[in-house]
Parts: structure tokens; sequence; C-alpha cells
């Protein structure tokens, strides 16, 4: 491993921390937003050596406090300087991060966080007092820590957590083993029940080394991160991180002048987006030709990325610097990636006509199977029964990152995993897809989308592309209702809205014109697509599907 800090002898990612304090202490770690003077967004810095000494002060806080090696511990921040220092300091002590989006509503949060049974929660004002009002984790709390005012829950506040630290001095680092659990990552629930997936240390340390091999991530580099968890790698990068003003749970409507405004200020060299905050980057700087010169990659997971996006974020970036879409799940990140530059005319061509959406190679040391699609548990697969190139099927992914288990939630387990001939475990993806003669694996949609009717059976991703070329369609989607493969269209704008009758008419034709297609009969016309919490991309199907459902009725 090429790792600087010694991931093998010390499999803890807050060790990359130290490391950069003490290689370059001067370097600003963090750039985060103050305020807003003068329609200006003002920022604050914080050099490594400051982030590394606020994350001992309360790392040691923690273990004085009784926070300590394997502590289950609900951590709600919004990103910014304290996020970055509490969660590097979780892991210093060695306690177990327990990381849930916030947006996934009131109910599912309650019941994500009474299976995690956290022991301590960290979180602002707001995120204690909805704890105290809802009873989050009511039987299992016994430490809080609270950013802001305490409104009579008890606890302590970060400054006093940090004053607490300050009782003893001197590094904290927890010599935590390479399968022991670092934290919980609950998915977002957008294509099912939010789960926690156990991470153990050994994830985390193959994703920095896997990170930074695929997509050449150099030491020195700034990094804008508008999906928050992004930025816990950029340390064990050697990357600064600039905190964007917006919130984070809603991408779709982040301001694209401020984003501009601080890829300028600190030449920001790598932005991490989802496909809809791309969409609204892209457009912004589409519209007022805008070059954004010192980016060196654009890296968008969270949902497949149309290639018109890809190509309008492209055309904003200077000569050398390319789009990358890499491909996963909270499961197992990353699987595969492709960059813009490999998108070309013949690729397009394939998704424009159904193909699915190609999704790239494999990220070394990855290894990408398609397996036959089954809904059952499946324990054991024999190494004969993948399917050959060419033969779409269930996507599984063995590699140093899948990981092997969900937190209490033993059936979905064993749903989501398998094991080869030769006792590896391999992740089930949940997504249909195929590999090309080429290597190159291609994404049709999620398995529990799919959509049969009259005797065929469809996969979203691959339908949806192809009408997604009409040039009155924002987005479509598939959906299975009343026994009918039905197409759930989003207009382009109001103005196309008006004229829905030629729209259908002409997307009824394209439907017939196409051999595979020809069972899509039903045309219906939404207003605005529900989508995820967590990157405002991924279609939710299921609730289109009832509402669909609705109007066939």
């Amino acid at each position: 491993m090429s790792t600087d800090w010694n991931q093998e002898a010390c499999c803890n990612v807050a060790g990359a921390l130290a490391m950069q304090a003490t290689r370059q202490g001067g370097a600003t770690a963090i750039h985060f937003p103050t305020g807003i003077r003068g329609g200006r967004v003002k920022y604050a810095g914080r050099s490594y050596l400051e982030l590394n000494e606020l994350s001992d002060r309360y790392a040691r806080g923690m273990l004085e406090f009784g926070i300590k090696r394997g502590t289950r511990t609900a951590l709600m921040m919004p990103p910014g300087l304290d996020f970055l220092a509490l969660f590097f300091a979780l892991f210093k002590a060695g306690a177990v991060p327990v990381l849930i989006d916030p947006g996934i509503g009131l109910k599912p949060l309650k019941k994500c966080l009474a299976e995690a049974a956290p022991e301590a929660f960290i979180g602002i004002s707001r995120a204690q007092a909805a704890r105290a009002a809802m009873g989050w984790a009511r039987g299992t709390l016994e430490r809080l820590v609270t950013a802001g005012p305490k409104l009579g829950w008890g606890g302590l506040s970060t400054s006093q957590l940090a004053r607490l630290g300050d009782r003893s001095s001197g590094a904290v680092l927890a010599a935590t083993k390479p399968g022991e659990m670092a934290a919980i990552l609950f998915t977002s629930g957008s294509t099912g029940t939010p789960k926690g997936v156990v991470y153990r240390h050994r994830h985390f340390t193959a994703q920095v080394e896997m990170l930074k091999t695929a997509f050449d991530i150099q030491p020195g580099e700034v990094d804008l991160p508008t999906f928050p968890p992004f930025a816990l790698f950029d340390p064990a990068l050697g990357m600064t991180t600039v905190v964007p003003w917006m919130d984070p749970t809603r991408p779709a409507r982040a301001r694209p002048e401020r984003l501009v405004q601080a890829i300028e200020n600190f030449s920001v060299s790598n932005v991490f987006g989802s496909p809809a905050l791309l969409r609204v980057l892209s457009g912004y700087a589409k519209g007022r030709g805008i070059k954004l010169g010192s980016v060196r990659r654009v890296i968008s997971a969270g949902a497949a990325v149309p290639i018109g996006i890809v190509r309008d974020m492209q055309a904003a970036l200077p000569a050398g610097a390319w789009v990358f879409t890499p491909y996963g799940a909270t499961e197992c990140l990353p699987v595969t990636s492709i960059s813009g530059a490999e998108l070309d005319q013949r690729v397009a061509a394939h998704t424009d006509g159904g193909d699915g959406i190609c999704v790239g190679r494999p990220v070394a040391p990855n290894r990408v199977a398609i397996m036959p699609v089954r809904d059952a548990a499946e324990d054991y697969l024999r190494e004969s029964e993948l399917l050959p190139s060419g033969s779409s099927g269930e996507i599984i992914v063995h590699g140093p990152t899948t990981t092997d288990a969900y937190w209490q939630r033993d059936a979905q387990t064993r749903l989501a995993k398998t094991t080869d001939d030769h006792g590896r475990v391999w992740h089930r993806m949940g997504d249909i897809g195929y590999l090309d003669a080429d290597g190159r694996l291609w994404y049709c949609g999620r398995k529990s989308q799919r959509v049969e009717a009259g005797g065929q059976v469809l996969y979203p991703d691959q339908v949806e592309a192809y009408f997604n070329t009409h040039p009155a369609v924002l987005r479509t989607a598939l959906v299975g209702a009343e026994g009918k493969a039905v197409l759930c269209v989003e207009p382009l704008s109001r103005a196309n809205s008006r004229r829905a009758g030629q729209i259908r008419d002409e997307l009824l034709a394209m439907a017939r014109r196409h051999s595979q297609f020809q069972v899509v009969d039903s045309v219906l016309f939404h207003r605005g697509f529900p989508v995820d919490v967590r990157h405002n991309s991924k279609i939710n199907r299921e609730r289109l599907a009832r509402w669909a459902a609705g109007k066939q009725g």
C-alpha cells in the first residue's frame, strides 16, 4: 500500500489527520463559511495543526466523559469545523460514529436510532431538542454533547468537552484492528428501508487508497465536497476542504453563484456533487460562459448521471480536466468509474438506444460479476453460475471495501450478501446490469423496480434513457401500475405541459418503434418527480407507481 500514514500499522483513518499536522501543520485544512456580507460568503480557516489539536482535545474529553472505545455515538452536526473535528475525535477515541441522513424524516430517523441503540449523542441544539421531544434512543443514551445552548437536557457542551480534554495532554489515537467496527452508516432509504451499514476500519483505509489511485488525487489539492461525508476523506487524501454555503440535504436548490465563488476564491481543484447539483452548476456555467479554470476533476455519484449533464459540466472545465461518474453504494464504494473522455458518441448512442448506462470498469482491486436475477437469499454462489459478458443479471461485487453486514438486520444481510467457492463475501448491489466485451459495466436499473408487462421484463434506466431523448422531456420514469408499463413524464417546461397530448402521441410512437419497449402503452404527466433526500437525484419510482395506479383507476 502506498498510503503515507501507514494504514497497515494503524488501521485508523484518524491517523491521517495527525500525519498531516506533522507534515504540513501550517497549511489550511478547512475553509468554512461564517456568514454573508454584501452578497458574498465570508469564510474562516483552520490549519491542519489547529484542526488536529481541536480533534485531540475533543477526543481526550470524550475519554474523560466516558465516550470510549466501542461506544456507539450518534453524530448530528452540519458540515463545518466541528463536524470534522468531532468525527476524527470519535475515531481517535475508538468510538463508533453513527451517521444518519437527517433528511429521511422524523419517523424513519427515530427507527434508525432505535436500531443503532447509541450510547452517546453529539449534535447541535436543534438535533438535541428533536431527540428530547421525539424520545430518540431514550432507553440507551447515557451521554449527551451539544454544539450550542443546552436547553435543560444535561450533558456537556462542545466547549465543556474541549475543556475536559485539557485535563490531560498529548496526542490520542486508538490502535484499532482492521476488522473492528469503525462506524455505522445508514443508507438513505431511497430504494428501500434505511439500513445501518457496518463499516470496519479496514473499509475506510481501503476506500482512501482506492479513491486516491482511481482519481489520481494529489496532496495539496483543494476539495469542494457538496456531500458532507466525502469531506471526511480529505485529510487522508491531503486535500484542503472548502465547506460550501448550501443546504447539503437539498443539492438541487444550491445557489450556483456561491459555488462558483468558492471555487474561484480558493482555487478548488476537486468538486464532489450529485447529478442534481451538477445540473445546477453546469447549467449556470453554460448560460454565462464560465470556465472553472482551477478544477482538475469533478466527481459525481448518488445516481446515474445523464450524458448531457456530464458534457455540460465538461465544457466548463479547462483542457485536461475530467468529469468522473463512479458507481457504488453505501455498502461498497467505489465499485466502478468512467470519465467524460470515455463517454463518446458510440457510448451515448447505446444509452439513447436503450442499452443501459455505462458506468465504467471496476476500480482495482475490485472484482465485478453478474449473477442470475433472484429475489431470494443466496448463501452460496458457485462461480459456474456467473453469467457471461452481454448477459443481464444482478451486479455483485467483491473487494476491500465490500462490507459484510447490516447492523441488527440479519435477514437483510442474508439477502444482500453471498459467499463463493473460495469463501469470499460478495455484495449483491440490488441493481441489474451486464458486462460488455471490453469489461465495462452497464447499469440497467434497480432489481426491485423492474416492470413486468406483456410477457416482458423492463428495467427502468434502460427504458427511460431512450425516452429522455425527446426534446420536450426533462426526464421520465418507468413504473408498473395495474399490470401496465406506464411512462411517467416530467416536461422540460410549462409550455411543453400545454401540448401534453402531442408529446404523449410522440412518446407512444417512439415506443412502437423500439423492439423491446412496445409494451409501454400508457403515458402520464407529472409536475415534479419525488426524489431521494440525500442526493435529490434518485427517482422514487415506488411513490410514482402508487400515483400512477390512482390515475389508471
